[in-house]
């Protein structure tokens, strides 16, 4: 599964309605900071078997790289348990046209992409329609700024 897909949640309201975020921008991985929750909540795995955001449930929670992260069913758990590279998304879930720029813009489970097998997630629309016009540029450019936006976070 090389072909890139990406969404926009419909009803960007999943999370109140905002793009803006509600995360820790000081870790490695975007945490929401009221919850606690990777990803604020949302499975990682269902972007790959439902093609979407689906919100987690705590009955399925793994504590995961220092944050807990939720999912919709144990297969999904498992699916992340065996290989959390994969599912993880890339630059923890902070927005890879941010990171390119070298900044730290999380990114939101409602604006999303997959390229080559791995997810990501975007800040803002505008961010996720640059990525999409060339996105192996673009992740080239945010893999060598990467190390520099992720030494100034808090491991």
């Amino acid at each position: 599964m090389t072909a890139l897909y990406a969404g926009v949640a419909v009803g960007i309201s999943l999370l109140g309605g905002e793009t803006t975020s509600r995360a820790a921008t000081t870790e490695r991985i975007v945490t929401d900071r009221l919850t606690g929750l990777a990803l604020y909540g949302f499975d990682p795995v269902a972007y790959f078997t439902d093609r979407g955001p689906r919100e987690g449930i705590s009955t399925y929670e793994l504590p995961w790289a220092g944050v807990t992260w939720r999912f919709v069913n144990e297969g999904n758990r498992d699916a992340f348990m065996q290989n959390p590279d994969v599912y993880e998304p890339r630059f923890g879930g902070y927005d890879p046209m941010a990171v390119s720029e070298g900044l730290p813009a999380t990114g939101h489970p409602s604006v999303w992409a997959i390229h080559h097998d791995r997810l990501y997630v975007f800040h803002s629309e505008a961010n996720r329609a640059r990525f999409l016009t060339d996105p192996d540029a673009a992740i080239r450019n945010a893999d060598r700024r990467w190390p520099q936006v992720r030494s100034a976070l808090v491991p």
